[in-house]
């Protein structure tokens, strides 16, 4: 899920940071790639609450499949149903497959643990990893790169023989 981010300064630091350590994820599962016997492949997923009902889930699809090929009244009244249903926010997994073998990662999650201290450990506010933001603010792309590298690594010593 995504993180609980409670001000304005962490906000902006995330800003800064996500998208580079995004860039970085990928960059490092493409090198882990090149030198594993697994094979990778991108997903574009939709993310719901836990407790979104399947039916729940079927009906906010279905609706925004509609929401596509609607006239601008029926896109209103189609918002207007949405309105009233949990929204899922989109998620991009990363599909590992060797031999009979699969593992899902979600990239999200991992740029999460990369620009966040101890991302996931509970359900309070996260906190910025400021170590990756140099002096003059901007983002340190040597802490980063070994950070992501890192935790890219351990994703792959993790996968089962």
């Amino acid at each position: 899920m995504p993180p609980k981010i409670t001000n304005s300064v962490t906000w902006q630091q995330a800003e800064l940071l996500m998208q580079p350590a995004f860039i970085r994820v990928v960059d490092n599962i493409r090198k882990q790639l090149d030198e594993s016997a697994w094979k990778g492949t991108y997903q574009d997923v939709l993310v719901w609450a836990a407790d979104t009902s399947d039916e729940t889930k079927a009906i906010v699809t279905q609706l925004l499949q509609e929401m596509e090929g609607a006239t601008p009244e029926q896109s209103d009244l189609i918002r207007q149903s949405l309105a009233n249903l949990p929204t899922p926010h989109p998620g991009y997994h990363l599909c590992l497959q060797r031999q009979d073998r699969q593992v899902t990662v979600d990239l999200w999650e991992l740029c999460y643990k990369v620009c966040f201290l101890d991302y996931g450990t509970g359900d309070q506010a996260v906190k910025i990893d400021t170590d990756l933001i140099d002096e003059t603010g901007d983002v340190d792309w040597l802490r980063l790169e070994a950070k992501t590298k890192k935790l890219v690594e351990q994703v792959f010593a993790s996968l089962p023989e």
